[in-house]
């Protein structure tokens, strides 16, 4: 209970971290943070899972921690990075923590619950907001400036009458809109795998859509396509065996070299379907001024920081947006060639394409338990290559893969595909429907 309660609160605390900065203000968030690291470390301890072994974690992990560390001694701002690196490892020891101690049912409820959480606060938030504030609403820690407000220093714009983009309490509909992708994924999976009551799941994957609709995220709802194209290509690899799936390959091949095609020489039209200009919201601008410090230090960058410091050189004052400046480079590949050059992309790809390759394999893979005929497919076995897909997706407009939630994702996903091989089938899945209990072969 101890453990599940942690988790719960660690995905609360990592995907809603905008939310909780908003709450309780940068100091306490801070000493939030390292409790959550304090307490995922006992945990550790006292629990001593048998499975952990230094040597089972990914090696790309390695590679990528330690050129973070090293890049403080030629980075151009060592204080700042300094912080971003203890920040880095923090995340990674509890995702550590979180990847070793749960089974992957255990992670799979823990994550679906935290979302609930996420989510329903944001609704009960937005509705507060227009029903009693009824305009739109700062943090209690930010004074309100003369003249126009910013409309990004607002924690609610007060528009879920209006159709949106509500913001929720995560302070951004992008962000928020990310969060309804990943519960719709994971809420879907539990609700198709029989793992929570019909009613209680429609409910929250209506919760879910209604989320998507309401910020209204261009980019999510490419996130979404994306998804649903990989859902399909896994459920197409099921019903084909290992030795026959080259088409299937082929075809992805294909979709992918179509896509890249059409993003390069159709983005306008695309772009303007979404609603959305050729340089989606200003993002080709600031890519076009990171890329110029890029090629100033090419190949190892100007030192690992994760959030930009906008005090500090080159940043301060690099670019801005409705006022504010902008802390990250929205693309999570061109933030990492900034910070850590071309050497740091290098060890970056690996970490992300052989989790997304191992997470593909978990959920094609016929399972089996012995040398006996293959067992039913499980639901379940989706989520992980699901999450992943909509993860890479969104680090080519946003680079929170490389922090917070994202960050914890990734590496919990990396670790545990890593280490627990096990393809879980339909009669592991804890479901609460009893007709749809699948028995257990004997012998």
């Amino acid at each position: 209970m101890g453990v599940s309660a942690y988790a719960i609160g660690l995905f609360v605390f990592l995907l809603g971290a905008n939310g909780v900065r908003n709450l309780v203000g940068l100091p306490a968030y801070f000493v939030l943070a390292g409790v959550f690291v304090a307490v995922g470390i006992v945990l550790f301890v006292r629990l001593r899972p048998e499975s952990f072994r230094w040597y089972r974690l990914p090696a790309p992990l390695y590679w990528f921690l330690t050129l973070a560390v090293l890049s403080i001694a030629w980075s151009a701002y060592r204080f700042e990075s300094l912080l971003g690196v203890l920040a880095q490892l923090g995340t990674t020891a509890v995702a550590v923590v979180i990847a070793y101690v749960l089974s992957w049912q255990e992670l799979l409820r823990t994550l679906g619950t935290a979302l609930r959480y996420l989510i329903g606060l944001s609704f009960l938030f937005e509705l507060w907001v227009a029903v009693v504030v009824r305009q739109p609403l700062m943090p209690w820690w930010l004074e309100q400036p003369e003249g126009k407000t910013l409309k990004l220093l607002f924690w609610s714009r007060d528009l879920l009458f209006s159709g949106g983009p509500i913001q929720g309490v995560i302070a951004s509909s992008v962000l928020f809109g990310f969060l309804g992708l990943l519960a719709l994924i994971v809420w879907g999976v539990q609700l198709r795998a029989g793992l929570v009551r019909p009613a209680s799941g429609w409910f929250w994957v209506v919760v879910a859509l209604g989320t998507l609709l309401l910020t209204r995220s261009a980019t999510v709802w490419v996130a979404l396509a994306a998804v649903l194209v990989a859902l399909g290509f896994a459920l197409w690899a099921r019903r084909r065996p290992p030795e026959r799936r080259r088409p299937l390959y082929l075809t992805g091949a294909t979709l992918i070299v179509i896509a890249l095609a059409a993003v390069i020489f159709a983005r306008d039209f695309l772009f303007g379907l979404l609603g959305k200009s050729s340089d989606l919201t200003g993002r080709g601008e600031t890519w076009a001024k990171v890329w110029e410090l890029v090629t100033e230090r090419p190949w190892f960058g100007w030192g690992w920081v994760s959030y930009w410091p906008t005090w500090v050189k080159p940043f301060e004052g690099l670019d801005t947006k409705a006022g504010l400046p902008v802390p990250s480079a929205h693309n999570a590949w061109l933030d990492v060639w900034f910070q850590l050059g071309i050497v740091g992309v290098l060890v970056f790809a690996p970490l992300v394409v052989l989790t997304l390759w191992r997470t593909w394999f978990r959920a094609v893979d016929r399972p089996r338990r012995g040398p006996g005929p293959a067992l039913p497919y499980a639901t379940s076995a989706l989520w992980p290559w699901l999450v992943m897909v909509a993860l890479v997706v969104q680090s080519l407009t946003e680079s929170r893969l490389l922090i917070e939630g994202g960050w914890l994702l990734l590496v919990i996903l990396a670790v545990k595909t890593r280490f627990d091989y096990q393809v879980p089938s339909q009669d592991t899945e804890p479901t609460k429907l009893p007709w749809r209990r699948v028995p257990i072969p004997r012998g």
